[in-house]
């Protein structure tokens, strides 16, 4: 019997061999990352998002040149796509549903070419389980597309320093200026391709790890032949020892060359973003030691997966040797350069460093490709497992931490069910990263009068609003207001600060209170 399940399982793997290397994955990332694509309400990230791809390419540019210039070319991106298939949940979320799945094909082909075809198929299959893979997947954010464009840079860097040529060069350096203008952290993963770059250019091609692993060894009639060949002169001798010293000078230069147009895109974008930071960032704090423990957590989005993930992928180095360069120096730089920035300048915000994730996964596919398949698959099912309670809550939201979600529609449906023409509508707090008119907006046809805005955050080339200075004026001839304010609270007006909670407090009284997760909406009248 046991033989007979041997057999079976070394059938299988021999059809499975017989299918492109990166369809298993793809399929199967296409499969976890669709299920439920729709079932976790847009969270306060994904409602900016929303907010700028639904405004014109002018509006667009007055929006980077106030806050949030990074994001600029990816919100351009989702206005194109959302002005062809329109900005429900599901459609939001799509490019980033393609694009993880994308990534896990490629990483598939990444691994196959640096390693073997096992541990490029095994990369892909546990990438495809992570729930982080899931919940990036899942979000109307540019972290999938900059993981899928870090993977294809990476490939066809692979591919040009083996079979060196302007064309393979300009692919190279295509996928590396859209990276840039996706994600300006992910151009990280460059310092790991120039340190590729440079071994493959001082010690060549086979100390840098990416020549190919399946190269044939000459055969006995083709070193007899060799053997056989006419004697080259002096002369011919010199020429051919210094063609390869040649063609690695080339490839220095053509790496250069090719992130130029990286360099003259993303430069000015981050000196714009630089100047944004105190507004952009202004709720991250400086890095601490502690912040790298917590990161495979972070980024895998379950800290039992993300301590598997580590421990073999740390297996998987140790059996590549000199192969292991280019996928370990994938993760370790960008995050030892992202953590060194950011113990001076708050920028450690473990999502910006989800681009690394395939890189570890090629590590810990090179590890499962040295066991047995069915132990191999055995290890993808428990991470699969491991990480089930995580896929589920991130299904049921965004929010961090998910015991704490913040229901807009929730909201917004009791606002729909009692709204009255001249009902007006007020927010409290209105500066906040909750964005609470834009999760209400979202989710209402016809919204009541924003009654204190001054200037929409259109108008204002911004993220937020202008509110009225002298509330009580612009309250007045009001006499239903529904309020929304953050967090539960019995009374909510006293939860209300400053001048606009004295105007409600003096002019209005409460007639009912609704509460739901996250959020309380009451229901003013005029006294």
């Amino acid at each position: 019997m046991g033989q007979l399940s041997e057999r079976s399982a070394g059938t299988a793997w021999e059809r499975l061999r017989r299918l492109p290397v990166w369809l298993a994955p793809t399929l199967l990332t296409l499969a976890v990352t669709g299920t439920g694509l729709g079932s976790a309400q847009l969270w306060r990230d994904e409602l900016a998002t929303w907010s700028a791809a639904t405004r014109s390419p002018g509006d667009l540019v007055r929006l980077a040149g106030t806050i949030d210039a990074a994001t600029g070319p990816y919100y351009l991106l989702m206005h194109v796509w959302t002005t062809v298939v329109g900005d429900s949940t599901i459609a939001l979320r799509i490019p980033a549903v393609v694009a993880m799945t994308v990534a896990a094909g490629l990483l598939a082909v990444l691994g196959a070419r640096l390693v073997d075809r096992r541990a490029g198929l095994f990369a892909g299959l546990l990438f495809a389980v992570l729930p982080g893979t899931s919940r990036y997947g899942q979000e109307a954010r540019p972290y999938a597309l900059a993981t899928m464009l870090a993977v294809l840079a990476t490939v066809l860097l692979v591919t040009a320093l083996r079979r060196p040529s302007w064309a393979r060069w300009a692919g190279y350096a295509v996928a590396v200026a859209a990276l840039g203008l996706i994600h300006l952290i992910a151009l990280t993963v460059l310092a790991a391709h120039a340190l590729v770059v440079l071994i493959a250019w001082w010690r060549g091609p086979a100390e840098a790890g990416v020549t190919s692993p399946d190269r044939p060894t000459a055969s006995p009639d083709r070193v007899a032949a060799s053997r056989e060949r006419p004697t080259l002169s002096p002369n011919h001798l010199t020429a051919s020892r210094d063609r390869p010293a040649v063609e690695r000078d080339r490839r220095v230069w053509r790496w250069l060359v090719a992130v130029l147009p990286a360099a003259l895109l993303a430069g000015p974008l981050l000196l714009k973003a630089r100047t944004q930071q105190s507004r952009q960032l202004n709720w991250v704090h400086l890095a601490r030691l502690d912040d790298l423990t917590a990161l495979p957590g972070g980024v895998a989005q379950s800290s039992v997966v993300g301590g598997l993930l580590v421990g073999v992928a740390a297996l998987g180095a140790a059996r590549l040797g000199r192969r292991a360069l280019l996928p370990v120096s994938a993760v370790l730089l960008p995050v030892l350069l992202l953590f060194a920035a950011g113990t001076v300048v708050p920028l450690w915000v473990p999502r910006y460093l989800v681009f690394v994730v395939p890189f570890a996964c090629l590590l810990a596919g090179a590890a499962l490709a040295a066991v047995t398949a069915p132990a191999a698959v055995v290890v993808v099912v428990l991470a699969a497992l491991l990480g089930l309670p995580d896929q589920t809550a991130l299904r049921r939201t965004h929010e961090w931490p998910r015991s704490a979600p913040v229901d807009y529609a929730g909201a917004a449906r009791v606002i729909a069910d009692g709204q009255r023409p001249g009902d007006a509508v007020v927010y409290s707090p209105r500066h906040s990263w909750l964005f609470l008119d834009l999760g209400i907006d979202y989710h209402l046809d016809d919204p009541p009068r924003d009654v204190l805005v001054t200037e929409d955050e259109v108008r204002r080339g911004d993220l937020w609003a202008a509110e009225c200075p002298q509330p009580a004026q612009c309250l007045a001839g009001t006499t239903r207001v529904w309020l929304v304010v953050a967090g539960r609270h019995a009374e909510p007006l006293a939860a209300v600060p400053g001048a606009k909670g004295d105007a409600l407090r003096t002019d209005f009284t409460v007639t009912q209170v609704w509460q739901r997760p996250g959020l309380t909406v009451a229901l003013l009248t005029g006294r």
